[in-house]
């Protein structure tokens, strides 16, 4: 496990990003708030966004950017923590390489004949650990 200050410097690159979608959800009057060393922010423009089509997944309630997560609502931050909790520990393993292996595991997953999003091995393993942590078992 890689101390925290290091996985903080490690996951950089992609929080910086996070936290410039960030200053636009405060501006425009969206929620923003840390919970367990993670900036949550809901609603404004990126939460819009994301309710919206993202390529190869459609909808989704939220997105991890290194320390920083992004949802449509307060109530999406809610529901997909702990399932955002592991793209976080995901983003501290690969550090800038996870914006680069992520869109290539959905690569892998279709060239296999699976879904570029449910058959990625980084959204298995969130899953995964939604799984676990509701007592569904895997």
């Amino acid at each position: 496990m890689i101390p925290a200050p290091l996985a903080y410097l490690w996951a950089a690159p992609a929080s910086l990003f996070g936290l410039a979608l960030a200053a636009t959800v405060v501006a425009g009057r969206g929620q923003a708030r840390r919970h367990s060393g993670v900036l949550e922010v809901a609603g404004g423009l990126p939460g819009w966004l994301l309710a919206r089509n993202l390529p190869f997944s459609g909808p989704v309630a939220a997105i991890t950017l290194g320390h920083v997560v992004l949802a449509v609502s307060a109530a999406a931050l809610e529901a997909t923590r702990r399932h955002e909790r592991v793209h976080v520990a995901q983003f501290e393993r690969w550090g800038p390489l996870f914006p680069l292996v992520y869109p290539l595991a959905s690569l892998l997953a279709w060239l296999r004949g699976g879904h570029p999003y449910l058959d990625n091995v980084f959204e298995i393993e969130a899953r995964g650990e939604r799984a676990r942590s509701s007592g569904l078992g895997v």
